[in-house]
């Protein structure tokens, strides 16, 4: 630890790796760059191979072709075919005192990123290491983008989830394993019928905030060979390969009571999650390709969507807060009575009034009312006479 907080700590240097059975060739070498570089000797290659693969601060590799135990040619062909990425990529220069070309192209085919004899001065060999891991970094960055690019390609920036084409195309190998084999395969889509009346009340950001985490949470809950993509802008599919029609109904009902009784709270907005699902599964349907299946699951679930649509709507006819009209018969009654003079009204009143009470009865049971039926009873007394 850096006992003076004030200082920084000294950056460690990168290791390079000798391999040489030839001490003075080590010691030569190494002496010319130590002062840019940490420095590990090793006089055969089986211990150079042992030293490379248990020793991950090495960053370059200098080895003698000419080696008792394991020779230079045999650690190269090592490096190249190892499963490890790291030693597989790792930089080696070949020294030798042998400067024939069929020994160079040798050593070029064999996997070596550069030959030098053994004759080179430090500042040429400083030189040479500088440019093979500056061209080891712009290789590494190169793969760095591309997986960031491939990432971008596949996956919905907003959710995670895999893109319409990318989910189709890993679909479409899942359909043709199922085809050949005769196994299951289901594809489950479901949409968040909310996300409209969320994104009017809290706005776009939010909505997609909270898209994203329902996403990851169903991703959450699936297996490493399902696929989930989004397919819309508040819709989404999953294939379940290896999968029934059962087993995936199961699932797409649990996940569907655990979202539609979720609620998440944004400042004073309670957000309600109410979703539709739709199911197709190879078990249960003919599907002549994925792309048929999804289509079949996204039927299902447009059906499902208007059949919620419709019982909302029913529900809101049968409100107890919709302003209810009343038959023409009693409109009529109502107005006879009100323009109606006292004289006028008789026993046409009573009548009329003796067929209104059950109506009058049924509308102050549900508004919870208690109809003064004594005082009503007195005035037509009191009328009547």
């Amino acid at each position: 630890m850096n006992s003076n907080p004030g200082v920084p700590s000294q950056i460690p240097k990168q290791r390079v790796l000798l391999v040489d059975d030839s001490r003075i060739v080590r010691t030569t070498i190494s002496r010319l760059i130590r002062k840019s570089f940490d420095v590990r000797e090793e006089a055969n290659g089986e211990a150079g191979w042992q030293a490379i693969t248990t020793d991950p601060s090495i960053v370059v590799v200098f080895s003698d072709l000419q080696m008792p135990v394991l020779d230079g040619f045999a650690l190269l062909e090592r490096i190249r075919q190892s499963e490890d990425p790291r030693v597989r990529g790792i930089p080696v220069i070949v020294i030798s005192g042998d400067e024939e070309d069929a020994t160079k192209k040798r050593a070029r085919a064999a996997g070596a990123n550069d030959f030098i004899t053994k004759t080179t001065d430090g500042t040429e060999i400083l030189s040479r290491i500088d440019n093979l891991l500056h061209l080891v970094e712009a290789k590494q960055q190169l793969v760095v983008n591309k997986e960031a690019l491939d990432q971008t390609a596949t996956r919905d920036p907003v959710t995670g989830a895999f893109t319409p084409h990318y989910l189709a195309t890993e679909g479409g190998k899942h359909y043709s394993h199922a085809r050949r084999h005769g196994g299951p395969l289901a594809v489950l889509t479901f949409r968040m019928d909310s996300y409209g009346e969320i994104t009017q009340k809290v706005g776009k950001n939010v909505a997609d905030q909270l898209l994203g985490r329902i996403a990851k949470l169903v991703m959450g809950t699936l297996r490493a060979e399902d696929s989930m993509g989004r397919t819309a802008e508040a819709s989404f599919a999953v294939i379940f390969p290896g999968t029934s029609s059962q087993q995936a109904l199961t699932f797409a009902r649990r996940m569907h009571e655990q979202l539609d009784k979720a609620q998440v709270t944004y400042r004073d907005h309670v957000l309600k999650i109410r979703t539709s699902i739709g199911l197709a599964a190879l078990d249960v349907d003919s599907a002549s390709s994925i792309e048929d299946l999804m289509k079949m699951a996204l039927q299902r679930l447009q059906d499902a969507a208007s059949r919620k649509l419709q019982r909302a709507a029913k529900q809101e006819e049968a409100s107890p807060l919709k302003p209810v009209s009343l038959p023409d018969d009693l409109d009529r009654a109502v107005q006879a009575i009100e323009h109606a003079d006292a004289q006028r009204l008789g026993d046409a009143a009573s009548e009329m009034l003796r067929r209104m009470l059950p109506f009058l009865l049924a509308v102050c049971r549900r508004l919870n009312v208690e109809l003064p039926l004594d005082k009503i009873t007195q005035a037509l007394r009191n009328h009547l006479k």
